[in-house]
C-alpha cells in the first residue's frame, strides 16, 4: 500500500468529520473534542489548524484515510494523527508519521496517547519517539480522567 501526505483540501473535511465521529476510534483516541459531533466547532478547529499548523491529509493508494499534523509553540510542538479504523494495523499511521516528521525537522517533538492505546504507542515508538513522562488527563471521549503517556522525539 502506498501511503503519502498532501496538503488538506476542503473536500477532505467531511471525511475527517466522519472518521472523528467513529465511536470506537473516539474511545481509543480518548483525548478528543468535547463534542465531536459539533460541526461548527469542527470547522473552526480545522480552519485554525490549516492556517497555523503543519497539517496533512493521509492518502493510502489514493484514498483519503486520515490526517496528520504538528502543532504548538516552538520547543513544545506535538504530533497528532488520525487514521480511519478500517486501516488500523496496516502500517498506515507509521508510514504517515514517518513522512510527517521528515517534513518537520525541528526537535524535540512530543506526542501524547492514552496509556491503554497500545497501537498508537507502537506507531510512535517505531518512528523513534521514546517514553518521557506519564500523566493524567481528562479524556472527553471517555468522560473521565485517565492515564496518558508522553513520548519525545529528540533526533
Amino acid at each position: 500500500m502506498q501511503v503519502v501526505l498532501r496538503e488538506i483540501h476542503d473536500s477532505d473535511l467531511p471525511v475527517f468529520y466522519r472518521q472523528m465521529n467513529d465511536p470506537e476510534a473516539l474511545r481509543m483516541a480518548a483525548f478528543t473534542a468535547e463534542n465531536p459531533a459539533d460541526r461548527d466547532a469542527f470547522d473552526a478547529l480545522w480552519k485554525r489548524i490549516r492556517s497555523k499548523e503543519v497539517a496533512r491529509t493521509i492518502l493510502a493508494d489514493g484514498d483519503v484515510v486520515g490526517s496528520a499534523a504538528v502543532y504548538g509553540v516552538p520547543g513544545e510542538r506535538e504530533v497528532t494523527y488520525w487514521v480511519d479504523r478500517a486501516y488500523w494495523g496496516r502500517g498506515v499511521a507509521t508510514a504517515a508519521l514517518r513522512a510527517l516528521i521528515t517534513e518537520v525537522p525541528e526537535r524535540p517533538l512530543y506526542a501524547r496517547a492514552a496509556a491503554d492505546n497500545g497501537g498508537s504507542r507502537r506507531v510512535l515508538e517505531k518512528c523513534g519517539f521514546q517514553m518521557s513522562a506519564q500523566a493524567k488527563g481528562f479524556a472527553n471521549a471517555r468522560g473521565q480522567e485517565i492515564d496518558e503517556v508522553v513520548l519525545t522525539l529528540q533526533h
